[in-house]
């Protein structure tokens, strides 16, 4: 007996119907945000402080289209959510005009997550939306932080770091005094700005390490969480080391140095050593782990 061939070639059918309907998907999203991306590189992403908003985005399609290839296997099973996924995208939508219209960054970009969720559940359901969700909530640090949210927690974290960089230099010998934000070594004078230590910085190491996190895949929720959560003092600290490592680079060779140092290698720096600090830390929990493991199996 022979199968129906209309049933053997369901799949295929399935699937380009399904690639066909994402093109079409794909122009219909290019024609809203490409306008916001363009203006997004001529303005905010040309900054120091929202310079990681290209990395976010291009490390949030390239997460996208890793886990694509899972949901493409189970297309036959998808099962849409037609109530929740038009409610996400009609939500989006006007975010997305009313930011656009007003001018309102933080409104205009984050309007693309509930968009993209929301076509998502129309389309897959909520089962594919299980397998994406990671590269959706990490474009949420893509989305640009409302400027009286960014002074307002900004002034206390470079305070924080300035301190934490005079008494560490201070203990090692160096003539170093501080008045705010503003170390005095030698006969040097340095600023600790806002892309030195502050939110926007905090923000991108977050980011960082949550991306960490996802890619090693620990299955202990409780490492997960605890290393979440000491991300943050993780980040002070590398801002810490970076502010140490231009203090001593204009100490030692002179202010130009030290000011080719802060846009050449500065950020360079403080990955490196958020990045070490993180590796370390969840080495350290990993043996915690272990032992706690151990001593339930005994």
């Amino acid at each position: 007996m022979q199968a129906d061939s209309s049933t053997a070639n369901r799949p295929d059918s399935i699937r380009s119907k399904f690639e066909l309907s994402w093109v079409l998907v794909a122009l219909g999203f290019a024609a809203m945000y490409v306008p916001t991306f363009i203006d997004l590189f001529n303005g905010l992403w040309s900054t120091d402080e929202n310079a990681h908003g290209p990395i976010i985005l291009a490390v949030s399609l390239w997460l996208l289209w890793d886990k694509w290839r899972e949901v493409r296997s189970s297309l036959a099973d998808a099962r849409p959510a037609p109530l929740l996924g038009s409610a996400l995208l009609f939500f989006g939508f006007v975010a997305y005009f009313i930011g656009r219209s007003q001018a309102i960054d933080t409104l205009e970009v984050a309007s693309i997550i509930p968009v993209m969720i929301g076509l998502v559940l129309l389309m897959l359901g909520t089962a594919a939306l299980r397998k994406l969700w990671f590269p959706f909530f990490f474009l949420i640090f893509m989305i640009p932080l409302p400027g009286v949210f960014v002074q307002m927690i900004t002034v206390p974290l470079k305070t924080g770091v300035s301190y934490a960089a005079e008494h560490i230099l201070y203990s090692m010998g160096y003539p170093i005094a501080r008045t705010g934000v503003i170390l005095v070594i030698g006969q040097y004078q340095l600023l600790v700005a806002d892309a030195c230590a502050g939110l926007h910085s905090l923000f991108t190491l977050e980011a960082l390490g949550l991306l960490y996190m996802n890619l090693v895949r620990h299955k202990s929720w409780f490492r997960n969480l605890l290393l979440a959560i000491l991300i943050i003092p993780i980040s002070f600290c590398a801002n810490v080391i970076r502010v140490i490592v231009l203090t001593l680079i204009t100490y030692y060779f002179g202010d130009e140095a030290g000011q080719g140092f802060l846009h050449g290698f500065a950020g360079m720096v403080l990955f490196i050593s958020a990045l070490l600090l993180i590796i370390g830390v969840d080495s350290i929990l990993r043996i915690g782990v272990k032992k706690d493991a151990q001593g339930v199996a005994a």
